[in-house]
């Protein structure tokens, strides 16, 4: 088996499969001599020739979904190893995170030279009958006879689609991106996307750079609609951003992506962005913000896999918005003494276990100050309940709303106060 790897629609190199079935990759030199060449992961830099199977194989299994029931319906349907990413990759690798595509041989030609750019409209029935059938089964986000496939990474239900100039919703084929996903309510927590919109909604109005989402509903289905920040319109065309998550970016297999099972901690995404950002200050003092927002409103899923970097012209590479930022805080179920955090604050991963004497050694593991750290946080404490009656002010202006916020409001504030109890008490 081999597959042509594209980025941002160029054959940048060729995957294939050794004689024990393990993936290489190697770079074509045409990609390697092309001005403004990235890799498709800092894991696999263009300066190196040939890489560790193993290193292939955390960047693939980085692009597919953490679905066990979705892989094995792809691998029944498509006839391969659900096991194999490089197999599934040939049938959904086409429209991925970032800028990468996979397209077997027989569609090469085709899709480079536009011939396999598709378009299939979806109605308003179509769409939610698509929705009502995701949040019923996981492994609903495509139907066998779609022109196009993708493939997103999580465990989440989701459906990425093209949102058309005229606000209609359609699936792309071929060289056409998907610019907009969709994620519709389930599992044992209510009011999910009215909770994930109003957490991003106020990440981004503490000024932290975060997916833009909307609520959307449409023949009696609801969905979290999140505009893709890894599509872009240049001269009036939508092309692929390069983007890449932390375990890919330090060749990490998605399954060990909580520190707690041996994965990346805030130290480890610090270094690669001392390593490698553009602007590297500015980059880590907004991850220590974003670990600071996550821990005020009880986000405990901020894992390696939900902190991601995108790549820019000339080499540029900048940590990306933030994206699935949600609350445990509101759901009683989930006891605050008992919830720990995806990384490791200090000493600590449980939320309620959590001092300032473990920011302070954050902050010295992320090369930041500790005392500008503790300034930080204290802000954030004393912004963060004005700001979140401001982002519920707005929803309800476009006519959302739900206990799950007014929990949230309440929850917060409790977060904050909490919080700010432990600085005078020092």
């Amino acid at each position: 088996m081999a597959l042509a790897l594209l980025l941002s629609g160029r054959v940048a190199g060729r995957l294939e499969a050794d004689g024990d079935g393990n993936p290489r990759l190697r770079y074509a030199d045409t990609w390697l001599h092309t001005a403004g060449a990235y890799p498709v992961s800092l894991s696999l830099p263009l300066t190196q020739r040939d890489f560790p199977p193993q290193t292939v194989s955390a960047v693939l299994w980085g692009l597919l979904p953490d679905n066990e029931s979705l892989l094995q319906r792809w691998g029944s349907h498509f006839h391969v190893s659900p096991r194999n990413p490089m197999a599934l990759l040939s049938h959904v690798g086409e429209d991925c995170a970032g800028a990468v595509q996979f397209v077997g041989d027989e569609r090469l030609e085709s899709i480079l030279a536009g011939a396999g750019d598709r378009i299939e409209p979806l109605s308003n029935a179509d769409l939610a009958g698509r929705l009502r059938r995701l949040r019923q089964d996981g492994g609903m986000a495509r139907n066998v006879d779609d022109v196009g496939q993708f493939s997103l990474a999580g465990a989440q239900s989701k459906i990425a689609l093209l949102k058309q100039d005229d606000g209609s919703w359609a699936i792309p084929a071929g060289r056409t991106p998907t610019t907009h996903i969709l994620k519709p309510p389930g599992g044992d927590y209510d009011g999910f996307v009215e909770n994930e919109m109003f957490c991003l909604r106020l990440a981004r109005a503490l000024g932290l750079p975060a997916a833009t989402a909307e609520k959307i509903e449409i023949d009696g289905e609801t969905a979290i609609c999140i505009s893709r920040y890894d599509r872009a319109r240049m001269n009036g065309n939508l092309v692929r951003v390069h983007q890449e998550d932390f375990c890919q970016a330090l060749g990490v297999m998605p399954q060990i992506k909580y520190q707690s099972q041996g994965g990346p901690g805030p130290a480890d995404l610090a270094k690669v962005l001392w390593d490698h950002s553009s602007q590297p200050r500015n980059d880590v003092v907004t991850l220590f913000q974003a670990l600071a927002f996550n821990y005020l409103i009880g986000g405990t899923d901020a894992h390696a896999k939900n902190y991601s970097l995108l790549f820019g012209a000339g080499g540029n590479v900048r940590l990306a918005p933030l994206y699935d930022i949600s609350s445990a805080l509101p759901y009683p179920q989930l006891q605050k003494r008992k919830i720990k955090m995806a990384m490791k604050i200090g000493n600590h991963y449980r939320w309620w276990d959590i001092r300032l004497e473990d920011w302070q050694a954050t902050a010295a593991r992320l090369r930041l100050e500790p005392v500008w750290a503790l300034d930080a946080l204290a802000a954030m404490c004393l912004l963060l309940p004005e700001a979140a009656q401001q982002v519920r002010r707005q929803l309800q202006d476009e006519g959302i709303a739900h206990p799950v916020i007014d929990r949230l409001l309440h929850e917060i504030q409790l977060s904050c106060e909490r919080c700010l109890a432990k600085f005078q008490a020092s």
